[in-house]
């Protein structure tokens, strides 16, 4: 008797236990964001989120250096965040999490981190460069941090990606981004402290496809290019497009197994169609997919290598451009961070005579940029290929947009930008042009006279121009202008041309007219 009533008494124990356990709310353990890991860089010398999830009211502590805070999960997403306090260069350190679980991150750096985003040439991998296997077999620097953000577009707002920190190696570096890569490796060897470079781009994207839906809304005059975007979603057929892809692609390999058989090169197949809806031309979708998960990622500043998809809207991009910029500044709340981008590079085949170009006019617009504070454009349309919309060269990309952060960042004496025109003034026949930035003095590079500058007059018409240094000016003419009113420098897709500074960097391309151009109507 007294064995059975012990016997009740241990079932209902474990019968109220088991109901307690299935009323009881699932726990959670802490869990940080893919940025937030082993091995990463944290930006020394400011405030430094950190972030994550967990239990709705859960007490998340972070230590790290000698320091702690402490946060509560907000209710009901259950992030929490704390703000260290300014760190000091060095590691490696662990950095310890605490809720109801614990997460010791190990190995973590602090030192200078740096976002690196745009299309393709950004996403070009060290694989791709000149001398690419005597690259990536000297790169082995184990403080430079390398991490990657899948591609993703969608319209729904992201909080996470999958991703890992790697120190640089010959293993790690092959796939990464080059022009990254190149700009970390110079400020790493100038600098000798740890670099945390994030890659986050996307080959072919639009800029608009990076900034929130939102903050374009906002403004009346990106109206006209949302709804042909709203109106290309609406209409979208993506299992139509596949069926016909099939039906190419089939009629393909009949026309490649033939060619094959008769001994003639095999034509290029068709391309399998992009979904347009989750791509990386619509609004918004870059940024929700790929950069949202990395804000407030703590940050120095930021490169950006893109444009060439939106040459056809260049006047757009005037606005656009710097609309992007303002709106990740607000988002990441540093205050204005340092944000430098590379200028279109020279491509397509050169042209005889002087003749409109969009490439030229979204340099222009690019050049417009600089109005924003703390932002510094690399000029390398001296160093792009004909051919190839994707040079090779990425070497001297990432020279010269170091040379911007180690000059106005890192308070070294470098020169950092090329020539860059100021204004002009009519002396009859001529046209006198000022510069600045000139890095020791005006030069034609490579031979004895300028190339690239073309001359009109009222009527509008561009010749070629002669066109000599006078101390730091350049004097424009022509015997067929005589009354001049407006040079142009460069203003080409692929233009030939020469002037640079002393120190070895050229000149961006400009005009000094403000004649409408062929993007001038374009906003969609």
């Amino acid at each position: 008797m007294q064995r059975d009533r012990r016997t009740w008494i241990l079932f209902g124990s474990l019968l109220l236990a088991a109901v307690a356990l299935v009323a009881a709310p699932a726990r959670a353990d802490v869990r940080l964001p893919a940025v937030i890991g082993d091995g990463m860089v944290l930006q020394r010398e400011i405030p430094v989120p950190i972030w994550g999830w967990a239990d709705e009211g859960e007490q998340v502590q972070v230590s790290i250096q000698g320091q702690t805070k402490t946060a509560a999960a907000a209710p009901g997403s259950g992030k929490w965040m704390v703000k260290l306090d300014p760190l000091q260069v060095g590691g490696p350190y662990p950095m310890i999490v605490r809720g109801k679980n614990t997460i010791t991150l190990k190995n973590v750096l602090v030192g200078e981190v740096w976002l690196c985003s745009g299309q393709s040439n950004m996403t070009l991998s060290v694989t791709s460069v000149n001398d690419a296997p005597q690259e990536i077999a000297a790169a082995n620097y184990p403080k430079i941090r390398l991490i990657s953000v899948p591609m993703k577009g969608t319209q729904t707002p992201q909080t996470d990606f999958t991703g890992h920190w790697a120190p640089c190696s010959p293993a790690t570096v092959a796939g990464f981004s080059a022009v990254a890569y190149f700009f970390g490796r110079d400020l790493y060897q100038k600098l000798n402290i740890p670099i945390g470079l994030i890659h986050c781009s996307w080959g072919g994207s639009s800029c608009e496809a990076w900034v929130q839906r939102s903050v374009l809304q906002s403004d009346p005059q990106y109206k006209p290019m949302l709804e042909q975007t709203d109106k290309t979603v609406a209409t979208w057929d993506q299992a139509k497009l596949e069926a016909n892809y099939q039906r190419q692609r089939a009629q393909w390999q009949k026309i490649a197994k033939d060619a094959k058989a008769a001994g003639k090169p095999v034509p290029p197949g068709p391309r399998a169609p992009q979904d347009f809806r989750i791509g990386q031309h619509r609004s918004a979708n870059l940024y929700n997919g790929m950069l949202l998960p990395l804000i407030p990622y703590a940050i120095r500043g930021a490169i950006w290598y893109q444009g060439e998809s939106n040459a056809s809207r260049a006047y757009q991009y005037r606005s656009l451009f710097p609309l992007m910029i303002r709106s990740w500044r607000h988002d990441w709340q540093e205050g204005d961070f340092p944000f430098y981008f590379v200028q279109l590079a020279n491509f397509r085949k050169v042209k005889p005579a002087p003749a409109e170009s969009d490439w030229a006019e979204l340099r222009e617009a690019q050049s417009m940029t600089l109005a924003l504070p703390h932002t510094g454009q690399a000029v390398i349309i001296d160093i792009g290929d004909a051919d190839n919309i994707h040079p090779k060269n990425k070497q001297d990309v990432g020279k010269r947009l170091a040379l911007w952060a180690l000059a106005k960042d890192y308070g070294q004496d470098v020169v950092f930008s090329g020539p860059v025109y100021q204004g002009m003034k009519t002396d009859g026949s001529r046209i006198v042009l000022s510069f600045g930035s000139l890095g020791g003095g005006l030069v034609a590079h490579g031979g004895s006279s300028l190339e690239g500058f073309t001359i009109a007059g009222a009527d509008r018409k561009f010749v070629a121009a002669e066109a000599r240094i006078d101390g730091d000016t350049v004097v424009v003419s022509s015997p067929q202008v005589s009354a001049p009113v407006a040079v142009r420098y460069a203003w080409a897709d692929n233009p030939v041309c020469n002037l640079y500074s002393r120190a070895g960097l050229p000149a961006s391309g400009f005009r000094t007219d403000s004649w409408p151009g062929i993007t001038a109507k374009n906003d969609h």
